[in-house]
């Protein structure tokens, strides 16, 4: 028992070891938000090693993609079963190769280099796939069972939400498409929008859900171990999971000449009229004091939720009151020189 706990250590070891990007491969980035750490990145990223669409089934995805408890099966995206490589096919139980950025959106194929780049391109179960089509991600639908069981997967008439353990993912691999495609050397401009029903534009969302996504799974080892196999056959890499806070320095940055992050974004409160709880939450890109006070209409303190330094990430926040009167009150998010407040209405 304890020999099997060792191994299972020094492998975990190994993964996160082998994680680690080549010296220099970054370099130029540091200090640059917005659109010119976009365009810095995509210069890194850009023109990688390109493989037919066969390459995937035969030889990368079994690679990237393997069982680290069975080295003769692949892990499916959606689901996280693990499936024999001889099982690859078109029928149900069997998996197949899954345009997580769907190759409709673009309309690109199975032609390199969209159509064959292996950080976007994972095995899924074939019925799975077949469900999930060429929908945007967005929270909300119906749960997908399939044949197998309880996937974990949400969908409805223009969205797909993942099983939580991998939306991001999910996320980071939209990340990558949108900064590796650019439009240049012929290539599609491929473009993130926070919307759904975005195809057959070469476009993706749901842009807001997807930043959610990513704070509220960060790489891990498993991720961590993919980015580097891939990288062996493409030679380039997804920087968002080396540097997931390239994240917050691109999409939350307040323009290419700025030089700060906006502390607090994507300000959710609900439901909205209420009664008696509400439910708060926002994203924080960096670690942030953060201040959450309520007032009723007359500015007079009501209650303060939060009142201290919160760790990066998804803030959330369930807030009850049975004593107040029906009516309109403001709530105050504050962190630095931020500040901003939203009317809340308690209706009885």
């Amino acid at each position: 028992m304890k020999k099997i706990i060792l191994l299972s250590i020094l492998l975990v070891l190994t993964i996160v070891i082998m994680a680690d990007p080549p010296t220099g491969y970054y370099d130029g980035c540091d200090g640059l938000i917005g659109d010119q750490l976009k365009t810095a990145l995509h210069n890194i990223i850009k023109d990688h090693v390109e493989y037919s669409y066969n390459a995937l089934r035969d030889y990368i995805l079994p690679n990237t993609d393997q069982d680290i408890n069975n080295s003769d099966n692949v892990i499916l995206l959606y689901t996280g079963w693990s499936r024999p490589i001889a099982e690859f096919g078109g029928d149900v139980d069997e998996w197949n190769r899954e345009h997580v950025w769907a190759k409709s959106h673009g309309d690109f194929g199975n032609n390199p280099p969209c159509g064959t780049d292996a950080h976007h391109l994972r095995p899924t179960d074939v019925s799975v796939n077949s469900r999930r089509g060429n929908l945007d991600f967005d929270n909300g639908g119906n749960l997908y069972i399939d044949g197998d069981g309880d996937t974990g997967c949400h969908y409805d008439s223009d969205s797909w939400e993942p099983r939580d353990e991998v939306k991001g993912d999910v996320a980071r691999m939209i990340f990558y498409m949108t900064v590796r495609y650019e439009g240049d050397s012929g290539e599609l401009d491929l473009e993130m929008v926070d919307e759904v029903n975005t195809g057959p534009a070469p476009e993706f969302g749901k842009m807001s859900t997807l930043l959610e996504w990513n704070f509220q799974d960060p790489p891990d080892a498993w991720e961590m171990r993919r980015n580097d196999r891939v990288y062996e056959y493409q030679e380039n890499r997804n920087p968002f999971i080396d540097h997931p806070e390239y994240v917050s320095r691109i999409w939350y940055g307040t323009g290419s000449e700025n030089t700060t992050i906006a502390p607090v974004t994507n300000i959710e409160l609900y439901p909205n009229p209420f009664n008696p709880t509400l439910n708060l939450s926002c994203m924080l890109p960096e670690e942030d004091l953060l201040s959450v006070n309520i007032y009723n209409q007359k500015g007079q303190l009501i209650d303060k939720i939060a009142n201290g330094v919160q760790p990066s990430g998804l803030w959330r926040y369930t807030w009850e009151n049975n004593n107040l009167p029906t009516g309109i009150y403001l709530i105050r998010f504050s962190s630095g020189q931020f500040s901003e407040t939203q009317k809340i209405i308690l209706l009885k």
